[in-house]
């Protein structure tokens, strides 16, 4: 006999009330909210922004983890096996033989890839375990108004087949970017992926709006929504409820409450 107490360990998601559909999730975690208020904060600089956004990623992305990564049952001795044959713990743990690949787009997801990058290859096996790097921006118009994004390059490191394609980007705004470059490795990449997730500090309504009507398999992991611009009466109601209404972009296409530019700020160019 042995103790079955972790042969089904099951990890509850702590998030908000929403109407945007289940591929939707938006973090109720006061330890993030924290963080993330002070990385928003325009007394915040370097080099703490970048702590932050590092600090921020690691907990985002071991909420994915936990959450859509399968489980294998598993029995590994411990140091106790040498003086007492039950010392082997024996329960479910993390399929370690999964394929992930983390995305950069620069500029302001280049840090959070890598921190997505190197905490999968600790937990899963190195050898399936990828990055791949994305360099595109917004294209916008004499009146600084988003008219789409484009990609300038990519160095892709082969198919996705059966791959957890992950794409940690901070602000999910217009979602213009994120749609295009979900879209390209739609188009270009051979095989296709087992999942599809985004790991973004902050979203608008707009932005899920955009994913839902584009790439309507994707599932978004946030820790924060954005609709600051959207009507008084709507700021009661549950989040999706009057989508139609809901806005968090003023005229430049820049979340309120949001951030600022975080790819300017990360980076201290502000071009």
């Amino acid at each position: 006999m042995r103790d079955l107490l972790y042969d089904r360990c099951r990890f509850t998601l702590s998030e908000i009330e929403h109407r945007y559909g289940d591929n939707v999730h938006v973090l109720a975690n006061p330890f993030l909210l924290t963080q993330l208020a002070t990385l928003c904060a325009k007394s915040t600089t370097q080099p703490a922004i970048n702590e932050l956004v590092a600090l921020l990623y690691q907990d985002l992305v071991k909420t994915f983890i936990n959450v859509e990564l399968p489980h294998e049952h598993t029995a590994i001795p411990t140091r106790m096996i040498d003086t007492h044959p039950l010392g082997v713990f024996q329960g479910e743990v993390i399929d370690r033989s999964v394929r992930a690949i983390s995305v950069d787009i620069a500029r302001a997801g280049t840090l959070p890839s890598q921190i997505t990058y190197d905490l999968l290859n600790r937990l899963l096996d190195p050898r399936l375990v990828r990055q791949d790097h994305i360099i595109m921006a917004r294209q916008v118009d004499e009146r600084h108004q988003v008219t789409g994004s484009q990609i300038f390059g990519a160095k892709i490191g082969g198919d996705v087949d059966d791959a957890f394609l992950v794409f940690p980007d901070p602000m999910g705004a217009t979602g213009g970017s994120m749609a295009e470059a979900i879209q390209y490795y739609k188009a270009k990449v051979p095989g296709r992926p087992r999942r599809i997730v985004t790991l973004n500090l902050i979203v608008t309504p707009e932005y899920l709006r955009r994913l839902h009507d584009q790439h309507p398999e994707v599932v978004v992991y946030a820790v924060r929504l954005d609709r600051g611009l959207s009507p008084p009466e709507v700021f009661s109601t549950v989040p999706g409820t009057r989508w139609e209404l809901e806005r968090g972009l003023d005229d430049r296409q820049y979340i309120v409450p949001g951030a600022g530019g975080l790819g300017e700020i990360m980076n201290n160019a502000y071009v």
